[in-house]
């Protein structure tokens, strides 16, 4: 073999070889690709996601349509805003309604999911105690459910309360009791913080239109369908009529049952609902509903808009029953759903804006004695994403989302009637034009009967378009103990005795002048006859006992002829007189009369003036000669005008003494 031959081989067999160090190159360098990439995706993973808790209970109406909402509202965001550099990560936990197992579930997301907000602390008394470890790892707490006015403390400075709280609704059931011209409530509530907070409020607003609250119905949250009953039978033997119910949705639907068993649902009651259940009214069953018929309602207003289309709502069906598949599909979503939607945007924006650290807790260094609390660490991004969260503002599924001051800013509420399976329109209210068919009518003033018809008609219970008096004579109590007094002039007070019944029987003026005083007071009185037997009817003395009777608290009231004297003001009030005193002054009257200059010439007859002349002259010619008697200087020599005029002058001395 040649040297020429031999190379060429030799060149054969190295083209082999290069090609499979060229091949072992590329697979190495993609490895590494591959490797950088992967480990490029784990950091950026780590750092886009935004861990984010939520607990609700989910075994409630209001838990299930809030964690389809939330659910929801993360796909429609980033569907929206794929360029986002950072993506919320839910964490959903179950309360079941307690509050120690929200409280646990808070701090298992903290330690465990190191979550930088938390959503959805359904009750009022949750949310206080998940705010306070909010406070101590600055971790924000969202709620859009929790509606006690307890919690917009300043000492719950990482609270947000993306709903409307209690004390808001007050003034507009305030304003509904003073148009319709009822002065007694019953506020019938759950013996719970939801429940017990909104009295102070509602109280105060009660007693600024001069309505009064006899009797609080308090439901225990461990009351059986029986307790409810009993208490209802207990409320329909008072005289007030109007209840104002506030209580969760669960509740009222049982007490609203309750009631329509009871006939409590009848023309003449009155029942207003707080935005409690008012706002998820879509939500209950039919026969709830249809037991809530004539019911009046507090809701917030949701605006119309294009977001909130039947294609929306169909994409919310299928998530919900994809989560609960034993649920039918809703017909409406309340507004409790389009604010847990909108909740989640405006965290998912905030979160955007919010520069994460790469250590982003800061560990507690725990004390020997440290509780479980204080060994959280704290949340480096949590007053960043927090005053993100309450600075921003945009146009949500239920209206202008704005949480300024930390709570949920809502401008208008809609007065609703539950009737006919379903609930219609009544009318507006807001701080400023107050109630009102429409938003933006000018205010009217309330007088009455008169404000009524600014407000849509009502069908109230028992399909009865007349508005209910609001109270009705007790079935039980005290009836009003009136004394009567059999007057020397029947026409004024006869009583008599009924030999049958053995009731008393009273005619007369002043018995007519008292049934139509009862009549005209704006709450019912029971009240019941009794004659004041004594044998001289006619005898001042008679009269006397009959008042003090009054004092000895055998009577309530006394009616009859009695006249106002000072030794009765002593022991009774009077009201004012009714009648004529009989004293009175009789003057002609002259139609002409001089008005010359010299009209004060009038009140004296010629001769009393003539008199009066004579008896001056005469008295200065009197004093004019003693004087001149005695020597008086300037009284000497002949009669002068000088003398007349101290004549005269000494006249008007005399006169005047």
């Amino acid at each position: 073999m040649s040297t020429q031959q031999h190379k060429r081989f030799t060149d054969l067999e190295a083209k082999p070889m290069d090609k499979i160090q060229i091949l072992h190159t590329i697979f190495f360098l993609l490895l590494f690709v591959f490797t950088f990439s992967a480990a490029q995706n784990v950091t950026r993973s780590w750092a886009d996601e935004f861990h984010v808790g939520v607990i609700l209970d989910l075994g409630s109406m209001v838990g299930k349509v809030a964690r389809t909402s939330i659910s929801l509202a993360v796909e429609d965001f980033y569907a929206a805003h794929q360029n986002c550099s950072r993506k919320l990560v839910l964490h959903v936990r179950e309360s079941a309604g307690n509050d120690l197992q929200a409280a646990s579930a808070a701090i298992e997301l903290l330690e465990n999911h190191k979550v930088q907000a938390i959503i959805g602390p359904q009750k009022s008394s949750e949310a206080a105690f998940i705010s306070n470890v909010g406070n101590v790892t600055q971790v924000p707490i969202v709620s859009f459910t929790a509606t006690s006015p307890a919690l917009s403390s300043d000492t719950m400075p990482y609270f947000v309360r993306a709903t409307l709280s209690d004390s808001v609704q007050v003034n507009s059931i305030a304003s509904l009791i003073k148009a319709y011209g009822w002065r007694e409530v019953v506020p019938v509530y759950d013996d719970s913080d939801y429940g017990r907070d909104i009295l102070p409020y509602l109280i105060d607003a009660l007693q600024q239109i001069d309505a009064r609250v006899p009797y609080r119905s308090v439901i225990s949250m461990s009351a059986t369908s029986e307790n409810i009953l009993q208490e209802l039978y207990k409320l329909m033997t008072m005289q007030t009529r109007v209840f104002i119910v506030h209580m969760s949705s669960t509740r009222a639907s049982l007490l609203f049952t309750k009631a329509k068993e009871a006939g409590m649902m009848n023309r003449g009651f009155v029942w207003i609902i707080t935005n409690g259940v008012a706002n998820i009214i879509d939500s209950l069953s039919p026969s709830v509903i249809e037991a809530m018929n004539g019911a009046i309602g507090v809701r917030v207003h949701v605006p119309k808009s294009q977001e909130l289309d039947t294609n929306f709502l169909i994409r919310w069906n299928k998530l919900y029953q994809r989560d609960n598949p034993n649920e039918l599909p809703l017909n409406k979503l309340s507004i409790v759903g389009l604010w847990g939607y909108d909740t989640v945007w405006a965290l998912a924006q905030a979160a955007e804006k919010v520069v994460v650290s790469r250590n982003k807790n800061k560990i507690h260094q725990p004390s020997k004695n440290s509780t479980c609390l204080e060994s959280l660490a704290v949340s480096t991004n949590g007053p960043e994403l927090l005053t993100e969260l309450v600075r921003n503002k945009f146009r949500g599924l239920s209206g202008n989302f704005d949480l300024t001051d930390r709570q949920l800013q809502v401008t208008a509420l809609q007065i609703i009637n539950v009737v006919g399976g379903s609930w219609r329109h009544i009318g507006f209210w807001t701080l400023k034009n107050g109630l009102s068919q429409e938003l933006n009518k000018k205010r009217f003033k309330i007088t009455g009967s008169a404000s009524i018809l600014d407000l849509n008609p009502v069908i109230w219970p028992g399909e009865s378009t007349e508005i209910p008096r609001g109270w009705e004579i007790p079935a039980s109590g005290n009836k009003l103990k009136v004394g009567v007094h059999t007057s020397a002039y029947p026409e004024f007070t006869k009583a008599s005795k009924d030999p049958v019944t053995n009731k008393t029987r009273v005619s007369g003026l002043s018995v007519d002048i008292f049934e139509e005083a009862i009549q005209r007071l704006p709450f019912a009185v029971s009240y019941e006859y009794q004659a004041f037997d004594t044998v001289d009817t006619a005898s001042t003395g008679s009269y006397n006992d009959f008042v003090y009777q009054v004092y000895l608290q055998r009577y309530d009231i006394a009616v009859g002829d009695i006249t106002i004297r000072y030794n009765r003001t002593l022991y009774v009030d009077f009201t004012i007189p009714y009648t004529e005193s009989g004293v009175a002054m009789i003057v002609p009257v002259k139609e002409k009369v001089n008005n010359n200059m010299w009209i004060f010439l009038k009140p004296l007859s010629k001769g009393m003036w003539f008199g009066s002349i004579m008896f001056f002259i005469y008295t200065g010619i009197v004093v004019w000669l003693l004087e001149r008697l005695h020597g008086n200087g300037y009284l000497h020599g002949p009669f002068s005008f000088k003398q007349l005029g101290i004549l005269m002058f000494f006249s008007i001395i005399e006169e005047s003494k």
